[in-house]
């Protein structure tokens, strides 16, 4: 397979003098702790549109360093000077309340590839705004009902203390039906939880929760490991996801953790998927690379239909969803969030490579607790 070139279509349009018809801004963590989580869905976004052979649609993509300042001011520039129709991108949710309310009110589209705070999914919720990934809550709230499932009493809970960490507490929460041991906010970013491991072995808790995304987890789970407490580990998919995982190595053998996706979801998009990603890059896809492929591949299935500036029109081709996903059956709730399947995953190990297995649904067509607040 010919190596994409991340300019995609620009470089084509460039090169041949014709102006795009659609142009997306991208704005994504591509330097710093976060930068695989961005990189994955820069790529997988960028597959699909090399894979749609639509040589119309430009993506601009800038790095915010997951700094909510830089993410404002290349917000700003992509609207105001290149001119965009679409926005996408954003991995973190205090970035994503930093530009999205923004952009939607000044007319633009954003299809969010992840971040999905319940400020957006609620009272705060915006016609122009869909998310192709998952309300913030979702995963979180389907480790608390598989927690119940394995009969977890008394769980000790913790998340860093920003838009995204507290969405994560409140949904395992609202799903779990024991005691809590303890519950913590750390900083964004943490790297040191030896505070937080002593106070989980003194807590008499019998499971632990955590949500700690990128390279936060990273260091937990290492730590959490050496420490010789033997407490069962549950979470969502983004401290045990396929980029993750090979940093984490065998501290995360074993653990249950929730996502929408994974790698062997049985259906034919998911397969070629997953074959075409791992030979164009080099790597097996994330969840966040099977989001940007799914975000993408939705834009372009509106674009079939109308184009961003017959707005009522683009909009009900977003809404319909009429494209395949990585996922199988995709369609979104009245507040342009998805209504979907989660499932347990068990981190398994597949020759010397880290991965995930599918082992049961732990939530089957779930929508977001926040839908009833939304009204257009």
């Amino acid at each position: 397979m010919r190596k994409l070139l991340l300019a995609s279509a620009a470089a084509i349009l460039c090169a041949t003098g014709l102006q795009a018809e659609v142009k997306v801004g991208m704005i994504t963590t591509l330097s710093g702790g976060g930068a695989g989580l961005g990189i994955d869905v820069r790529d997988g976004f960028m597959l699909a549109i090399a894979q749609s052979g639509r040589d119309d649609i430009e993506v601009v993509i800038e790095d915010d360093q997951r700094k909510p300042d830089v993410a404002v001011q290349l917000a700003d520039k992509m609207i105001q000077a290149e001119k965009v129709d679409v926005m996408t991108g954003i991995i973190w949710s205090n970035l994503a309340m930093a530009v999205v309310p923004s952009a939607t009110a000044q007319g633009k589209f954003y299809l969010s590839p992840n971040a999905g705070p319940s400020a957006l999914a609620g009272k705060g919720c915006h016609e122009n705004y869909f998310n192709v990934a998952w309300q913030n809550d979702n995963l979180h709230e389907a480790a608390g009902a598989y927690a119940n499932t394995a009969s977890y009493k008394n769980s000790f809970i913790l998340a860093p203390n920003y838009p995204a960490g507290k969405d994560a507490l409140t949904g395992y929460k609202r799903m779990y039906e024991g005691g809590l041991a303890g519950e913590i906010f750390t900083e964004l970013g943490q790297t040191d939880y030896a505070a937080e491991i002593a106070q989980i072995r003194a807590s008499g808790a019998d499971s632990v929760f955590f949500f700690l995304p990128g390279g936060m987890g990273i260091s937990f789970l290492k730590q959490y490991a050496d420490s010789g407490i033997d407490l069962p580990v549950v979470g969502p998919a983004f401290s045990f996801d396929q980029g993750i995982l090979q940093a984490v190595g065998e501290a995360a053998m074993g653990v249950v953790n929730t996502s929408q996706w994974n790698k062997d979801l049985d259906n034919p998009t998911n397969a070629a998927f997953v074959e075409t990603f791992q030979a164009e890059y080099g790597r097996l896809p994330s969840l966040y690379a099977s989001q940007g492929f799914d975000t993408a591949n939705l834009l372009i299935s509106a674009l079939e239909v109308a184009e961003p500036g017959d707005k009522a029109a683009f909009r009900t081709a977003l809404k319909a969803a009429n494209f395949d996903s990585t996922r199988g059956a995709f369609a979104f709730g009245d507040n342009h969030h998805p209504v979907q399947n989660i499932y347990a995953r068990e981190v398994v190990k597949e020759g010397d490579v880290f991965t995930n297995k599918i082992i049961g649904v732990a939530l089957e067509n779930h929508a977001d607790a926040y839908a009833g607040d939304c009204a257009f």
